[in-house]
């Protein structure tokens, strides 16, 4: 797999020669500066400066800005002391997920320009070079659009002249629709020049600039169709929401643009079928660097021998197998999560832990309750004794009387006698959940799996893993081909998309074009795609955040009801604890019940308000630019 990294320039210049006389000194060009028209001269010094802009892409979450940006929504619960605030009074500052990044913009727009006006590159780098500028710099509008909805579109090099006049630097917010008919626009004009090369993930190709296009158009028509539901969530100038009327429009863009990539003609990309356990396989699908992987697009690339590293493994590693006991486990996916993994026939329903009298279910393995459910469950969280790099995950909460009592501690090296017996035993899971819910260990009962690095030392703070970080792939494609056509209409095609991507699950039974509806789309990419970044801005786009995250209690009535609803509430993450049965002579003594639980720290609610659609653009931004409209709502 190739990489770009950047480099340091560095003079190629010869050094002069110790005998000059002093006067020659000052005659010696300096070592450290290398001029722009030789930068862009030399195919190689333009390589390092676009690895530095290919280094500086915006992702929302991503394995080297921590795990944080994972751990919200409702979909997990952070174990760690300084985050709970997560689950605690969260109302989103309007500020939130924000970017005003201009000096990215204009390096960009710099770049462009050197390249087009360099007349040493051969024409073929020359041509690939501005394509991979153009992409990047479309990729950030689109970060941008996401967050800001119309920003000031700048694709021109804008010098000030020291005159103390910046009236001609002051651009206005474009409309929102604006913004994303230039990302489609970019993608359209450059596909053509870029490689159609499965091999290249980490530079752009015809694929990476297809699936941009098919996601931007996807995010364009569900904020023009759904939008409609939040007439307050606008501005009259088109700076924030979408007409309705451009709604198929961009549907049919995003269906196109995926097509392109389903047929072929960007290359060879396919679903990852390699390893015949289906769990194993999906998590796989984030492990695996090497050409046999078609499914990945375009990656953060990772090089453990260049030093390009991230702690995601470190920070999340199961806590009782962890490579640094001080780093483990903070990152717990919750219950809310785990349920919504549908059964094999193609039904929804809560992890059971009572028979239909109510009374307790005894299970004899602690896997049993999660058997018969969507492969991808086990592939991206790691359940209650899941085998992980050299043993068993150790999870459990204590010992459960025949009494009701429980016995357990605050560590699983703090033993206790259980009654009837002299001798202290361990009484909770090396990996929780604890009583006291003792953080770096899970509080929901899960740890997660997606991502996480099982080679040798990876948990390790001096090593750390290189994982890529995968931000296109072909799993994402076929489910926004089918939400296109589906919006569109076209539901065998729909169903055609999304069946592929379930088969791949274990889910055997196709779904028929009437079984595709709203809350399919949205359950389906909940499936495939968590923690891959996507939960935020699909609730945004669809304009169902208000409804999931709207600051009212979850409670274990609302966390177990109408599963596959898309607008379910899912304001506190839950968990689900096993216990071991103690009632020696009974047939159930030594096995398993589980409990649903909402974690001791969890004392807030999720409530995402009508200003967080999009992020609040600041005063200092507005202060040097009257021109800027200030969000809605706001």
């Amino acid at each position: 797999m190739k990489k770009i990294f950047t480099i340091a320039m560095i003079s190629v210049l010869i050094s002069a020669e110790s005998c000059k006389k002093d006067s020659d000194f000052l005659n010696v060009p300096p070592k450290s500066v290398v001029t722009t028209d030789v930068v862009f001269s030399d195919p190689a010094l333009v390589l390092s400066v676009l690895g530095d802009l290919y280094n500086r892409v915006l992702d929302f979450s991503s394995l080297d800005n921590g795990w944080t940006t994972f751990a919200d929504f409702g979909e997990s619960f952070p174990s760690d002391n300084g985050s709970y605030g997560f689950v605690q009074n969260r109302s989103w500052d309007y500020g939130t997920w924000g970017t005003w990044d201009y000096g990215y913009v204009r390096d960009l727009n710099l770049f462009i320009d050197n390249v087009t006006a360099s007349t040493k590159l051969l024409a073929a780098d020359k041509s690939r070079f501005l394509a991979e500028g153009r992409f990047l710099r479309a990729s950030y509008y689109f970060e941008m659009v996401k967050r800001m909805g119309g920003v000031p579109l700048i694709t021109k090099t804008l010098t000030y002249d020291n005159s103390g006049n910046v009236v001609g630097l002051q651009f206005p917010r474009s409309k929102e629709s604006d913004i994303y008919d230039f990302v489609i626009s970019e993608a359209e004009a450059i596909k053509g020049t870029l490689p159609s090369d499965p091999t290249e993930k980490s530079r752009a190709t015809k694929a990476a600039a297809l699936a941009m296009e098919a996601r931007a158009a996807l995010y364009a028509g569900s904020i023009a169709k759904y939008g409609a539901t939040t007439p307050q969530v606008s501005l009259s100038g088109g700076e924030v929401s979408i007409p309705a009327s451009m709604a198929s429009g961009y549907y049919t863009k995003a269906l196109n643009a995926a097509k392109e990539i389903i047929s072929g003609s960007a290359g060879s990309y396919k679903l990852y079928q390699v390893l015949p356990n289906l769990s194993d396989n999906f998590a796989a699908i984030f492990l695996d660097k090497s050409s046999v992987n078609q499914e990945s697009i375009w990656v953060e690339d990772f090089k453990a021998l260049a030093g390009k590293v991230h702690s995601f493994t470190t920070n999340d590693q199961p806590y009782s197998v962890s490579d640094e006991a001080s780093d483990a486990g903070r990152l717990d996916p919750s219950l809310n999560l785990v349920q919504s993994f549908e059964k094999l026939d193609n039904t929804f329903a809560p992890i059971a832990t009572k028979d239909a009298s109510g009374n307790p279910i005894y299970y004899a393995d602690q896997q049993d309750p999660f058997a018969g459910r969507d492969a991808r469950l086990a592939g991206t969280v790691m359940l209650p004794h899941f085998f992980w790099k050299t043993a068993y995950i150790d999870i459990w909460g204590g010992y459960l009387l025949a009494n009701g009592n429980i016995i357990s501690s605050d560590d699983a090296t703090h033993y206790a006698a259980l009654p009837g017996s002299p001798t202290l035993v361990q009484v909770v899971g090396k990996d929780g959940p604890t009583p006291t819910g003792e953080p770096l260990r899970t509080q929901t009962g899960f740890y997660v799996r997606k991502y996480l690095d099982p080679a040798t030392g990876s948990g390790r703070r001096g090593r750390q893993s290189d994982v890529n970080f995968i931000r296109y792939r072909y799993a994402e494609v076929l489910l926004n081909a089918a939400e296109a056509a589906y919006e569109l209409g076209q539901t065998s095609d729909a169903a055609l998309y999304m069946n592929q991507v379930r088969a791949r699950a274990g889910l055997t039974t196709p779904l028929a074009a009437g079984d595709i509806t709203f809350d399919r789309i949205v359950h389906e990419r909940r499936a495939e795609l968590s923690f891959e970044g996507h939960v935020l801005f699909d609730m945004k786009r669809w304009r169902i955040a208000t409804k999931v995250w709207d600051g009212n209690p979850e409670s274990l009535n609302d966390l177990t009801s109408n599963i596959s609803s898309a607008t379910k509430r899912n304001t506190q993450p839950w968990g689900l604890y096993p216990y071991k049965y103690y009632s020696p002579g009974s047939p159930n003594d030594g096995k398993w019940v589980f409990r649903e639980v909402l974690p001791s720290p969890v004392t807030g609610v999720l409530n995402f308000r009508l200003g967080n659609y999009y992020s609040q653009i600041n005063d200092g931004i507005i202060s040097a630019n009257p021109k800027i409209k200030r969000q809605p709502n706001q």
